[in-house]
């Protein structure tokens, strides 16, 4: 073994650290969320890990990027999060992004953009404006054909889904309409 050399496994990567919040995607997947996922790293250990939770909770709020804040918050005893990254599968939203600014990380790193309604450059960008009492830097696109792939799969199979509710719900309704009976015939 040459120690010159790289480590096969770099444990303090950020695509390491992305594999990770993966593992949260996919959990939120398994149990019917939206997969985005989300950790958080403070010198080099994760002190917090989530992903949404929406249906689950019963809670709009309760994105993997709110969830991961709290607790590693938690962990550190402090609502500063200085010096710590957030990982997360997908670009913070506006409601996260404000979250993430007034918790203070150093840097966050993302998968998946959102041109629509990301708030980190995607839409807009929170997390870099001059008028708000904090700057993230950002880091995009890592690991982010695998962030992409589950997301995808999980919206299709939730359209089919829906189009076979539609077509048992047609079933049911035609099932129900009575038949066309001439009452004057007899």
């Amino acid at each position: 073994m040459n120690l010159d050399e790289p480590p096969i496994i770099d444990l303090q990567s950020d695509d390491y650290f992305m594999g990770e919040a993966i593992r949260e995607a996919l959990e939120a997947y398994r149990r019917g969320e939206v997969p985005v996922g989300a950790v958080l790293v403070h010198e080099g250990r994760i002190i917090g890990r989530a992903f949404n939770q929406v249906e689950t909770l019963k809670d709009a709020t309760a994105h993997a990027e709110m969830l991961v804040l709290t607790q590693a918050q938690e962990a550190i005893g402090d609502w500063r999060l200085e010096d710590c990254t957030l990982y997360v599968t997908k670009e913070p939203c506006p409601m996260c992004a404000g979250a993430i600014v007034h918790c203070r990380p150093s840097r966050v790193v993302y998968g998946i953009s959102d041109p629509k309604g990301g708030a980190a450059g995607g839409w807009i960008n929170l997390l870099q404006s001059d008028n708000l009492n904090h700057q993230c830097a950002i880091t995009r696109g890592v690991r982010e054909q695998e962030s992409l792939a589950i997301i995808q799969q999980f919206f299709r199979e939730a359209r089919a889904k829906a189009k076979e509710r539609a077509r048992e719900r047609k079933a049911l309704d035609a099932a129900d309409e009575p038949e066309d009976v001439d009452l004057w015939s007899e």
